[in-house]
């Protein structure tokens, strides 16, 4: 009777290993029967360490020794008998989760446990999720492109530089731009001036930079005179493009300056008295910048005694800086004993990388993949990367290791930021939508400070700055970010998604997780899911293009074919009486039939409206009887004909200057990118009736933290308000059953329930009911519903937690959380029953 999935995954570890040898599982069990861990009411703890040992020996097992089935009604009466605690429904609940009909053995119970308790030591070791603020852009003294960003330690100050040698000073503490220098270079005139790189020689206080006029200058930072030249090394045979340096922590003295050029040769200069000086003065040779100058052929000839150089050519004919193409795609060069001399070894990549970086601790190097993967590569195997990291849909531009954490960022030319977790190769953050509109090739570049929580990305000329707030620790409901959350009534359980694939049915009266659907698409992230009518038919969206129909025992019944074998973004599911609506990626409605699920894989077909909007469509909603509204990127909404599935009317967002400007720092939409004007959510307000009244039945939201009513009837907006900051960015939210209470929320985990009962056509905000934070992140998705007497909201996050609270009132708690049962309860509504009992957040 053990479910299929829990079998494969333990039955054969379960029959292989003695009971003793179940370390960390056992010890746990130990710790909770003593007391020392918190024991709550979760009947999977209480039957744990007693399932191990008096279950198996005295209870499942026949006079002869052979293991026996136990039914629903005899499990519950020996597991209540032997643990002496817990109610019959515990124990139903866990015999429901462990079995799909039917009867128990040992070995389904075993496995069962043994993932369950996994699952919650893995939560409670409670990792953290990075919640970062608003981005803001940084005021930039750049007029063409920023070629790197470092931070000098010696003075705590960021410093920038440009294409065209502009050096820029940040304040440490505010980022605030404090000076400006244009590099001094006699060399060639300064409409020339080509700066490539810049790297800190920070135990001599100086930076090196590389230009086009193949020489790398030596700046003193520390000097009264700004940035005055100290050393010139000339005579390189091609254009220096990349520059890295290496101090021997054990020998300060000595150190590395490693030059990337142009013609596929790596140059090392080691430095073997760096404190005292860079290079020799060989004679009384200077230029009208007062920098000695220092030429390559005599390095090369060893005429310096302080500086020797040792080079290799593997990347030849291609550029030395993340080579795009797939011959010697990263090249290490191992220096001999003898120190003179270089061993190389190659490491090939499809189609090249972009970028590397090395984790100084766990001795890994990340490469950023043309092929869109992120690899992980052990620097003594050339043969094969450690593990590939897919999950990126474009060109992988950056990557930088955490290096306090075994945690890795990546960012990619579609603007999306990823971090993950090296240990279980997982994506366990993803930031996107935040970033600034590019051209196609813009330069961009990734710079991490991680004492600071302090991330700097430049595109171009422009600096966009994020921050991350003081980290906080708690148990999530998912290991990946929550996509979606959705309320069955029928089975009186909430049903949530993540970006790893899995949907997780917990219940709604105690929390618990009822069960598990892993890998629901593969490798590709659940975007959105829906319910049919009859509430026993569960539909999940997948990046991958496909809309899967499963029901509530994990058997996937059909794939509807939505993106035609392409991987597209479904934002919406929309299920009506004789059709499914699927939306997101293009300007028209992708429709499927539901007379076309006859068979497992369902084709789309026609929408004989056609294409009506003029940006991608992104959301809709529907009112009975044929009344179908559509929002799409651009902000418009059409208003269809369901039956005929025919455009009736336009409805605009307005762009009135005078509105604008009482409407919290709101400006002329014609003026923004259509991100802050994008209609993201549709809802009908229940019981509303728009001809009669001339008041709102429809509202609508996205970019800007704006909220939009309209009526549909007379094709024209009510009234809008900011309900959040405009700085925050795209918004989300639902409408109660009731039409009396929309609640909005935004990327910082905010929520906000007004009272939108008031039908009329005022321009000024409902009133402001309850504002709560119950999530660290981004609030993916919320839903309201009626659970037994009571009024109650769902949110999703993308830091992996699903939150349960009253409407309007606070939160009541999230999803997976264990809390003491406690016995002085009196309160008998359904819902808060002993999980929930004491929580407050």
């Amino acid at each position: 009777g053990c479910s299929e999935q829990h079998q494969q995954k333990h039955s054969a570890a379960a029959a292989m290993t003695p009971l003793n040898d179940y370390g960390d599982y056992s010890d746990a069990a130990r710790q909770l029967w003593k007391g020392s861990l918190d024991p709550g009411t979760s009947c999977l703890h209480i039957v744990t360490f007693l399932s191990v040992q008096r279950l198996m020996l005295i209870s499942m097992q026949d006079p002869s020794g052979a293991s026996r089935t136990l039914s629903r009604t005899e499990f519950i009466d020996l597991a209540r008998s032997s643990v002496g605690r817990g109610s019959k429904e515990e124990y139903g609940l866990l015999f429901d989760s462990v079995v799909e009909e039917g009867r128990v053995d040992w070995g389904g119970l075993c496995s069962f446990l043994l993932l369950e308790l996994s699952d919650k030591m893995k939560h409670s070791r409670s990792r953290s999720v990075p919640c970062w603020k608003p981005p803001r852009t940084l005021t930039c003294p750049h007029r063409d492109q920023v070629q790197k960003v470092l931070y000098l330690q010696s003075s705590g100050q960021y410093l920038t530089l440009s294409k065209g040698g502009t050096v820029g000073l940040r304040d440490g503490e505010d980022m605030s731009l404090t000076h400006t220098h244009r590099l001094q270079n006699s060399t060639v005139a300064p409409k020339d001036l080509w700066a490539t790189d810049v790297v800190l020689l920070h135990n001599v206080h100086k930076v090196a930079v590389s230009f086009t006029s193949k020489e790398v200058c030596f700046y003193d930072i520390l000097s009264k005179q700004d940035f005055s030249c100290k050393y010139k090394l000339q005579g390189l045979k091609f254009t220096p493009w990349c520059l890295d340096y290496w101090v021997d922590r054990s020998h300060p003295d000595q150190a590395v300056l490693t030059i990337g050029d142009i013609g596929g040769q790596v140059s090392a200069l080691h430095f073997t008295s760096v404190e005292i000086s860079l290079f020799e003065r060989l004679g009384p040779r200077t230029d009208s910048d007062s920098a000695d100058i220092v030429l390559w052929d005599e390095l090369v000839k060893g005429k310096h005694r302080s500086c020797y150089t040792v080079t290799h050519q593997a990347h030849a004919p291609a550029w030395v800086r993340k080579a795009p193409g797939p011959q010697s795609s990263m090249v290490i060069g191992w220096r001999e004993t003898d120190g003179r001399s270089l061993r190389v070894t190659s490491f090939l990549t499809k189609r090249g990388v972009w970028d590397m970086d090395h984790h100084h601790g766990l001795n890994l190097i990340a490469t950023a993949g043309v092929d869109h993967q992120v690899l992980l590569w052990n620097p003594s195997v050339t043969s094969e990367p450690v593990c590939a990291l897919g999950g990126h849909a474009s060109p992988v531009l950056a990557v930088r290791f955490m290096q306090t954490k075994q945690q890795l960022l990546s960012y990619s030319k579609d603007k999306v930021l990823c971090l993950w977790d090296v240990s279980s190769q997982q994506c366990v953050h993803r930031l996107a939508g935040v970033f600034p509109r590019t051209q196609e090739d813009t330069h961009t570049l990734l710079f991490l400070h991680e004492e600071r929580h302090l991330l700097l990305l430049s595109f171009n000329s422009l600096l966009l700055l994020l921050e991350t707030v003081k980290e906080e620790k708690r148990t999530s409901s998912h290991e990946q970010p929550v996509t979606c959350v959705l309320y069955n009534s029928l089975f009186r359980q909430v049903v949530s998604s993540d970006s790893a694939s899995s949907v997780i049915c917990w219940q709604a009266d105690t929390g618990q997780k009822v069960k598990q659907f892993h890998r629901c698409h593969g490798n590709a992230e659940i975007s959105t899911m829906a319910l049919d009518g009859t509430q026993t038919r569960l539909f999940t969206a997948g990046t991958d293009g496909e809309v899967k129909v499963w029901d509530f025992n994990g058997r996937c019944l059909h794939r509807m074919n939505a993106g035609l074998g392409r991987a597209v973004e479904i934002t919406q599911v929309l299920l009506l009486k004789r059709s499914i609506l699927v939306m997101g990626w293009e300007r028209m409605l992708t429709v499927f039939r539901l007379h076309s699920f006859s068979q497992s894989l369902v084709e789309p077909s026609e929408w004989k409206g056609g294409v009506q909007h003029r940006s991608d469509l992104l959301c809709a909603a529907f009112q009975p009887p044929q009344t179908l509204v559509t929002g799409s990127y651009d902000g418009e909404i059409i208003v269809w004909n369901n039956g005929t599935e025919k455009a009736l009317r336009r409805l605009q967002p307005r762009a009135e200057q005078e509105d604008d400007r009482t409407q919290q720092g709101l400006t002329n939409h014609f003026h923004r990118p259509f991100a802050s004007i994008a209609t993201t959510r549709l809802f009908f307000i229940p019981g509303r009736t728009s001809a009669a009244t001339g008041g709102a039945d429809l509202v609508s939201c996205g970019g800007s933290g704006v909220v939009r009513l309209w009526n549909t009837f007379r094709s024209r907006p009510v009234g809008q308000f900011a309900a959040h900051n405009r700085d925050l960015g795209s918004i989300v939210m639902t409408v109660s059953p009731c039409g009396k209470y929309l609640v909005t929320a935004d990327r910082e985990g905010t929520l906000k329930t007004w009272d939108i009962q008031v039908d009329g056509t005022s321009k000024e905000p409902p009133d402001l009911l309850c504002h709560s934070r119950p999530h660290l992140d981004r609030v993916t998705h919320l839903e309201t519903c009626v659970h037994g007497n009571g009024l109650l909201l769902l949110s999703a996050s993308s830091d992996c937690s699903v939150a349960l609270g009253y409407l309007p009132g606070d939160t009541i708690g999230l999803f997976g959380q264990v809390h003491k049962h406690t016995h002085t309860h009196t309160r008998t509504v359904n819902l808060v029953t002993f999980f929930y009992s004491n929580i407050s957040l």
